[in-house]
């Protein structure tokens, strides 16, 4: 048979190439030597088509990854002085208008609006210790306002006073009515970035105490407040007791076993009654204070499921929030009841 020309042999072999395909051709020379001659396959046009058409080997190109961008959030604070001219309160022997100050954190970086957050802090302390817990929820899209007391914080004139209590719940309606019809410039900025239809009320301790009263107690109830989350909270031991409504704002509690000052039966007596939907989680063997101000595992905890019931009730999406009720936990070291 008749070796092809060695144009035509450069030409197969060029578009072979080109295509990622190499084509062995022995013996281009007349066979000196005594070596038989081998002819070569023939590569038709059909054959070359067929290449083309075929995947070339090693050049597979790998979908580009996609690069998630976090979007970078920072927050920003303003404090507010509220004065309530309808209320008195006693200071240095004085009666004056009643009048605190609140630290208001608000998202940046985020599209709002927001959900707004009423904290109330526990007795002969400030918002301060509470600083990581609220960080997080602005950080996750929330207005968080904290008040300070008047005469229940670390600093009231004269040394805190727990017989205030009763007059707590006030304090916070006040500063979601600050907030719904501002009067300072301060205020009206929060205000702009504000989602009005969802609002939560939330404390510790003596706090919780507050937060509970203003979402359930029907003669201090404030009807915007759609969800409550209490923290180591029970009735108001200085006020009147109430019973709870037959409807309410949805309500999450958490609880510590080891809890000596409010303890665990005390924040059982108020969820027992709540109407459904509503959420215990229970910290085994958690104290008071320390699960939502020290960090660790407890704090971490707190911080997962308060947004998980947050993000669920507020914004319709949460992916946490379905697996801690089919796990009935919220992490390692806690327990959930869950009342749909």
């Amino acid at each position: 048979m008749r070796n092809r020309p060695r144009w035509a042999v450069r030409l197969t072999l060029g578009i072979a190439v080109a295509l990622g395909v190499i084509i062995v051709v022995t013996n281009l020379g007349s066979g000196a030597g005594g070596t038989q001659q081998h002819s070569p396959k023939r590569v038709t046009a059909r054959d070359l088509a067929r290449l083309a058409a075929a995947k070339p080997p090693g050049r597979s190109k790998a979908k580009p990854r996609r690069v998630v961008r976090k979007r970078h959030i920072t927050l920003g604070v303003v404090v507010l002085h509220l004065v309530d001219s309808t209320r008195t309160v006693s200071i240095s022997g004085q009666s004056v208008p009643r009048s605190f100050d609140t630290i208001v954190r608000y998202p940046i970086g985020l599209p709002g609006p927001f959900p707004l957050i009423v904290f109330g802090h526990g007795y002969a302390v400030t918002p301060a210790p509470y600083a990581r817990l609220l960080d997080a929820w602005a950080k996750a899209g929330y207005i968080v306002a904290a008040p300070i007391f008047p005469l229940e914080n670390a600093n009231a004139p004269g040394g805190p006073n727990e017989n205030d209590l009763p007059n707590q719940p006030g304090d916070m309606s006040l500063v979601i009515t600050s907030l719904l019809h501002p009067s300072t410039p301060a205020a009206s900025k929060v205000a702009r970035l504000m989602n009005s239809r969802h609002i939560a009320v939330s404390g510790q301790s003596d706090g919780g105490d507050t937060a509970l009263a203003v979402a359930y107690d029907p003669s201090v109830r404030d009807p915007r407040v759609t969800a409550a989350i209490i923290l180591s909270g029970m009735e108001d031991p200085f006020a009147h007791q109430f019973a709870m409504p037959r409807q309410g704002p949805t309500l999450l509690a958490i609880q510590g076993s080891a809890d000596t000052i409010n303890p665990p039966a005390a924040t059982r007596a108020f969820f027992d009654q709540a109407s459904p939907p509503k959420y215990l989680l229970t910290l085994i063997g958690a104290g008071h204070l320390p699960p939502y101000t020290e960090p660790g595992p407890e704090l971490t905890t707190v911080e997962h499921m308060t947004l998980a019931f947050l993000n669920h009730y507020f914004k319709g999406r949460s992916r946490n929030f379905p697996r801690y009720l089919a796990a009935r936990s919220a992490g390692p070291g806690s327990t959930l009841d869950v009342v749909p």
